[in-house]
């Protein structure tokens, strides 16, 4: 495939996700929904076609048209059932969202959401069977949009198609092409899906079991790793904990700092429900689920996820308590943070090289991220960029690891200033969303469920400062959509009482 075709492909699944997530629901947004289902493979495969996996396949045609078959045949089925019964749809999501599949694409290993297409796949085929059954199908009517939530689509889809456009002067087109269609255009699909989805309490309570058996699942894993000290994945890690004095679990996941994200969110949304549990047996079972995750989460080692339920807990303990004793208390923690890591090991001893040493390189990509975007500070050096341009231009050309792990960083020196205004606004425009009347909350599920979404969406983002993995994390979508619509939803009225809230919120 020439690269005009190949950019202006890019281009238009972009700007068919960013419509889906734009207009109200009816014939046109089914059809923008299922272009962008459709280039997303298309252009992956055209990209892939001369590598040796696609070629592998091609010498069996008859092996690449099987698997093609089978993918529409599943999204098909999917959307049947999903469409026979709607509340499997956000449920599959959830469901789906932690499990990666490592495929090779671009000579690197991928860790692939392949069952989270499927998924989503499904939802667009039940979409075009709702909007497109009968002759005249009305488009069904939502609330009317004021603040936050005017502006929260319409960021999230110039950050779609700005980066889709920002990828066609990259070094790596392929890279970029690749991001936009396995993550930008396909997490836009989920957003709309879940977006227009009624969260209701029986919902949400559904949503955290599926969560919360998935994660007790994962700790099983993870426990019997950290008890034989063997890994089944990930040659690195299995590498480093040969030569470090403490062993890293990641269960089901590559990397053990994302199995510890999706522990650390899943802990908060926890606590929220036990917080505001008022029967002893939630109360019990929540407490019980939450030292069990709390294990799991130990011998991960990920510090960005200790970092992130702190965070997450903060945000908890402001809103069902004191703002005010939170500031003063988390305050008080980070000067005692930092006096702790200035005299640990001596103030003598500080130095950029010693604080690169001690946070595993990320000094250095943090300081050759700033170098990256002073030199380019306006469009930066292009979409998915940041690997090739640290290596070429940074001042340590032979660094190991060349993906930055911050993600403001990320988004200056790849999208410059542009890029890092929209992302700011999109931040700023999500917290608005969530946490504006808050206390009140949806009449159907009561404050906790929008607690616990604004507290796993700031522990999201306190992860993705020490981690990245903003937009391509398929949870930061879930989350916005999710605080979307129960920000959507009537309030309940201040002189009734608040409902019962056993359990509250999704991953």
């Amino acid at each position: 495939m020439s690269d005009f075709l190949a950019g202006a492909g890019v281009v238009i699944a972009a700007a068919a996700a960013a419509t889906a997530i734009l207009l109200p629901p009816g014939r046109a947004r089914s059809a923008a929904m299922l272009i962008a289902l459709v280039l997303s493979p298309v252009l992956i495969l055209a990209d892939q076609w001369h590598s040796p996996e696609i070629a592998d396949l091609r010498e069996g045609s008859a092996r690449l048209a099987l698997l093609g078959i089978a993918a529409v045949a599943a999204a098909t089925a999917l959307g049947l059932a999903f469409r026979r019964w709607p509340i499997a749809l956000p449920l599959a999501i959830v469901f789906t969202l932690p499990f990666r599949v490592p495929l090779e694409a671009g000579g690197d290993t991928a860790n692939l959401l392949v069952p989270l297409y499927l998924v989503i796949g499904g939802g667009v085929v039940a979409t075009l069977l709702k909007e497109w059954a009968g002759r005249s199908a009305a488009a069904p009517t939502r609330p009317v949009a004021r603040g936050a939530l005017t502006w929260l689509p319409r960021i999230l889809a110039a950050v779609v198609v700005l980066y889709a456009f920002q990828s066609l002067y990259a070094p790596d087109f392929s890279k970029s092409l690749q991001n936009v269609c396995f993550f930008f255009v396909p997490f836009s699909l989920a957003y709309v899906l879940l977006r227009d989805v009624k969260w209701d309490r029986k919902l949400l309570t559904l949503a955290l079991w599926v969560v919360a058996l998935e994660a007790l699942a994962f700790v099983a894993v993870g426990s019997v790793e950290y008890l034989t000290r063997s890994l089944f994945w990930n040659d690195q890690v299995i590498r480093s904990n040969e030569f470090h004095t403490y062993f890293r679990v990641n269960s089901v996941f590559w990397d053990p700092n994302i199995y510890g994200r999706y522990l650390a969110l899943t802990i908060v949304i926890a606590m929220t429900a036990l917080l505001w549990a008022r029967e002893r047996r939630s109360q019990a079972v929540l407490t019980a689920l939450t030292a069990v995750l709390w294990v799991g989460l130990v011998p991960t080692f990920s510090q960005s996820s200790f970092a992130a339920l702190l965070a997450g807990l903060a945000v908890l303990a402001a809103l069902r308590w004191s703002l005010r004793w939170t500031l003063a208390a988390v305050g008080a923690g980070a000067v005692l943070a930092i006096v702790i890591v200035l005299f640990a090991g001596g103030v003598s001893k500080l130095s950029l090289s010693r604080i690169n040493i001690d946070t595993g390189g990320r000094a250095n990509l943090v300081s050759g991220g700033t170098e990256l975007f002073a030199q380019r500070p306006v469009w930066g050096y292009g979409a998915g960029s940041f690997p090739l341009a640290y290596r070429e231009h940074a001042a340590t050309k032979e660094a190991p690891v060349a993906v930055s792990h911050t993600e403001p960083v990320t988004v200056a020196a790849e999208q410059g200033l542009i890029g890092l205004l929209l992302y700011a606004a999109l931040l700023v425009a999500a917290l608005w969303a969530m946490a504006s009347g808050i206390r009140a909350g949806p009449a159907a599920t009561g404050p906790a469920a929008r607690v616990a979404v604004l507290a796993a969406f700031v522990a999201l983002l306190v992860h993705t400062m020490a981690y990245a993995g903003f937009y391509e994390d398929p949870i930061t979508w879930t989350l916005l959509a999710l605080g979307a619509s129960l920000a959507a939803m009537p309030t309940v009225s201040s002189s009734s009482p608040t409902p019962v809230a056993a359990v509250r919120g999704s991953a």
